[in-house]
């Protein structure tokens, strides 16, 4: 038996920070359902190289960057800008424990599936909304991409070269501001379902 066996998260979010808080929501036994866009998925389905390689050796079509952090999941497209996508993630969430998104703020509210909307549907639903810089900041509404929350909050600066032509701050090799923000909501999570 897993942790979190009975848990059914439904997961609307992209590249890495919200898919790695529910990759490990289901690496604990969640049964996570992974919405994505139809006609491409998610954004990193086809960020590489690496891609997996086949049978005589040849790279697939499937990036390592995608598997690499959804992993244990199901997935299914929709179309959450149209109304008939709307209804159905709606309808999914009368069944889902926790529901977590990673869109700009306003853009869930603009689809209906915002907080208010949907606990209004299912009033024990854990919402969680991974932004880059919170819902109501003077920086709400730009996109939380690791390198600028890497250059903002400073990590930048320690790392790299010095000052010289060609140095100066660089980016951490791995995207660490996304990785801690997945985790850390993936604890604020398990949290609210205590």
């Amino acid at each position: 038996m897993n942790s979190l066996d009975g848990i059914r998260v439904l997961d609307l979010s992209r590249v890495l920070a919200g898919p790695w808080c529910t990759q490990t929501l289901a690496d604990l036994g969640a049964d996570v359902i992974k919405i994505e866009r139809p006609g491409s998925g998610d954004d990193t389905r086809t960020w590489g190289p690496p891609f997996l390689k086949d049978a005589e050796g040849q790279d697939t079509a499937e990036a390592a960057y995608y598997l690499g952090a959804n992993r244990n999941k199901r997935s299914v497209t929709c179309d959450i800008a149209q109304p008939e996508g709307q209804a159905l993630i709606r309808e999914l969430v009368k069944h889902c424990h926790v529901f977590v998104e990673n869109f700009k703020v306003g853009d869930m509210a603009r689809y209906g599936l915002d907080y208010p909307s949907l606990s209004a549907l299912n009033p024990k639903l854990v919402y969680c909304s991974v932004t880059g810089f919170g819902q109501t900041g003077p920086y709400r509404e730009r996109a939380g991409y690791d390198y600028a929350v890497q250059g903002i909050g400073g990590l930048m600066s320690v790392t790299g070269e010095r000052d010289d032509l060609g140095g100066g701050p660089q980016k951490v090799g791995v995207a660490v501001a996304d990785l801690f923000t997945g985790m850390y909501a993936t604890v604020a999570i398990l949290a609210a379902l205590r």
